[in-house]
Formats: C-alpha cells, sequence, structure tokens
C-alpha cells in the first residue's frame, strides 16, 4: 500500500531530555516534597505490560506530571504534556508529548521533524530551561550534591498506536517509506545509509514494530504499552550518567597529576601525611565513582522478557553505553594504581622519618654519654 493511503488515526510524538541534575536523588524526599508543593500528579514507576520477575527497577524511579506546556511547532502553537521521570542516581528525564490524530503518514513525519526542529537538540527552545528550573524550586531539598554543569541527552519517540488500514510489521517495512522519519533528512539517502539506519527492528507480536536508531525510535504498538519507550529512556539515563563520570574523571586526572608530582617535589618531615591525604582523597573518589556506577549497571535488570532483552540490549549497544563504561573503568584502574603507588610512598615515608628519629635518638644518647662526668 502506497503510504499517502495509510493514515495514523492515534500515535504521539515524545521529546526525551534527559538532565544530570545530582549526585543523586532522594525520591522519597522528592515525593514528600511534591505533595506538598505542587498540584501535579506523581507515581512510583514500574513497566506496565512486563511480570515483574521479567523486569525489575533497582530502585523505581519516580514520575511527576508537570502540566500542558505550549510549543511552537512549524508556526503553530501546540499544547504538549510535560513529565519527568527522576532517577535515583541523579537523572531527571523530562518528556514533552504531541498528540497525532487522523493524519496521513506524510503528515506524521513532518510532525515529528517540525517537534524535533522545535525542541530537539538543535533548537534554542527554553522549554526544557523552564521545566528543569520549576524543578530546582519545588525540589531542591532533594537533590544530593546538586550539579553546576549539566550534561544532557536527547531522544526523540514516534510512538504510533494504530494505523488505518491495519498493517502488519512486515508491510510497514515493505510498504512504508521510514528513511525520512528515522532521519530526518529530506534528502534521498544511499542504499548503504539506508540499511544502518533500518538495521535495529525488532516484532514481538505480528502487529507491532520497534526501529532503532541513534536518536530516534519509531514505536508501532497497538495495545499502547510503553514498556520498550521506558527501557529506551532508561538506556540514555544510563548512557548519561556514565558520560557523566568519564568527564568528571577526564577532570581529575590532570589534577590527580599535578598533586602528585607537587607531593614529590617538595621534601619535608610531613612528606607521608601529604601523600596520606592525597591517597585518602584518590580512594574515597574510587569508591564514590565505582558505587554510582554499579547502580547505574543495576538500574534496570531484563531477566525472563526475551523480547525486552533484545531491544534493551540493542540500544545499549546502539547507543555505545558499554563503550563509555569501558573508558570510565580504565580511568578508575589509573586513579586504582596511583592511590596504591602513593600509599606505599606514604609507608616508606613514615619508615624513612622513623629510621631518622631512630639514628636521632641514638646520636643524642651517645652524645649524653659522652657528657655525662
Amino acid at each position: 500500500m502506497a503510504a499517502n493511503r495509510l493514515h495514523v488515526t492515534s500515535g504521539q510524538v515524545v521529546a526525551l531530555r534527559l538532565v544530570d541534575v545530582a549526585y543523586g536523588i532522594d525520591l522519597q524526599r522528592a515525593e514528600e516534597l511534591w505533595a506538598r508543593r505542587a498540584a501535579g500528579a506523581s507515581a512510583r514507576s514500574r513497566l506496565g505490560a512486563t511480570p515483574a520477575k521479567a523486569v525489575s527497577f533497582g530502585v523505581p524511579p519516580l514520575a511527576l506530571e508537570l502540566g500542558q506546556v505550549p510549543i511552537t511547532v512549524e508556526g503553530r502553537e501546540v499544547a504538549a504534556a510535560a513529565s519527568v521521570r527522576l532517577y535515583d542516581f541523579g537523572v531527571a528525564a523530562f518528556a514533552l508529548r504531541v498528540p497525532a490524530q487522523e493524519t496521513d503518514w506524510a503528515g506524521f513525519t513532518q510532525l515529528v521533524n517540525g517537534v524535533d526542529a522545535a525542541i530537539g537538540p538543535a533548537s534554542e527552545s527554553p522549554v526544557w530551561h523552564a521545566l528543569l528550573r520549576k524543578l530546582r524550586e519545588l525540589l531542591a531539598e532533594a537533590l544530593d550534591r546538586p550539579s553546576t554543569a549539566l550534561l544532557q541527552e536527547d531522544y526523540l519517540l514516534a510512538m504510533v498506536d494504530a494505523l488505518d488500514p491495519p498493517m502488519r510489521a512486515e508491510e510497514v517495512m515493505a510498504g512504508v517509506d521510514l528513511v525520512p522519519l528515522l532521519s530526518g533528512e529530506t534528502r534521498e539517502l544511499s542504499e548503504g545509509a539506508r540499511r544502518d539506519l533500518l538495521r535495529h527492528r525488532f516484532s514481538y507480536y505480528p502487529d507491532d514494530l520497534v526501529v532503532l536508531t541513534w536518536d530516534r525510535a519509531l514505536i508501532l504498538e497497538p495495545r499502547r504499552e510503553t514498556d520498550v519507550a521506558d527501557v529506551l529512556e532508561m538506556a540514555n539515563a544510563q548512557l548519561l550518567e556514565m558520560r557523566t563520570y568519564d568527564e568528571m574523571l577526564d577532570e581529575e586526572l590532570p589534577r590527580m597529576r599535578a598533586l602528585v608530582e607537587a607531593a614529590r617535589n617538595r621534601t619535608s618531615m610531613l612528606a607521608a601525611r601529604r601523600y596520606s591525604r592525597l591517597a585518602q582523597r584518590l580512594h574515597t573518589l574510587v569508591g564514590e565513582v565505582t558505587e554510582l556506577t554499579e547502580r547505574v549497571d543495576n538500574a534496570l535488570q531484563v531477566t525472563e522478557d526475551v523480547y525486552l532483552a533484545r531491544v534493551y540490549a540493542a540500544a545499549m549497544e546502539l547507543f555505545r553505553v558499554g563503550s563509555v563504561s569501558a573508558a570510565v573503568d580504565r580511568k578508575l584502574a589509573i586513579i586504582r594504581d596511583t592511590y596504591t603507588a602513593l600509599h606505599g610512598e606514604a609507608a616508606g615515608a613514615r619508615a624513612e622519618l622513623l629510621e631518622i628519629a631512630i639514628v636521632v635518638l641514638i646520636a643524642v644518647d651517645i652524645a649524653l654519654s659522652l657528657v655525662k662526668p
């Protein structure tokens, strides 16, 4: 069937903006503050259609409704439903949902690209800043060590609930050109680029479909389940946190080298103490980052739901979460080795100081014995 005869009778475009807002978030405190200071709804999230034993959150995130937000899409104002999901490891995942009803496929594609242009990563829309400012004002007391450098991730979901006429997944792949929607490009792409763009596609039932790309996804879900969208949000949250730790360690390594050189270039009786203080600082840093990376790694466990596990694994690979995590591990290993070396040097400096003290005491004892009548 030609794409111009295909209609999206129900769907939505969801723009995600994930922000690292703090070292950690006290979700219980945040829920209490939200109930007292705001009128929006809140809930602790879990995947709706997936059995709890198949998929589980390490700590279920807190979902908050932020109300309607006006945005301008291709010259016209539309109302987007705003919400945020808070993760205990410090990420706030904002979402703006723009409804799509009774439009042909070309119109749906145009809406997806229009939303991306209006509030996507390349736009200067103030809407995200306003939502973040509102969140910080209301929940400041629940944020542990708020971030000053705000790292962000963006993702766009094109979600289709119903097609007219209904189509199976293979019919959509064969009869509808998904490239303009998934790439945002108006020019025709090469055959190789098209294959790469459509490579990560999944179906469980004959009438559902998920196609993943680096910054967008198409989700055809007639049962209106949101589990796939939730898993993609979690993968983006894990990527953001790993990037945060990677950049933090990038800043720490030159500072660590400078401190080590400064400690070694100074000779004094307090060298052992300086080495010990620096080693303790590095040990604390390693402990904090290791704890946080373990929390992020265990944030979502997919066990028995094979389909959702495949989607999640593909997203983690596509977003290169493993590569960023490996870079964090390498830098942590460098800091651990430095800590071990400093600990050894501190022990050596203390032993040297002790030897000097013994020699001085012996010399004093000999001197006193010589001056006695």
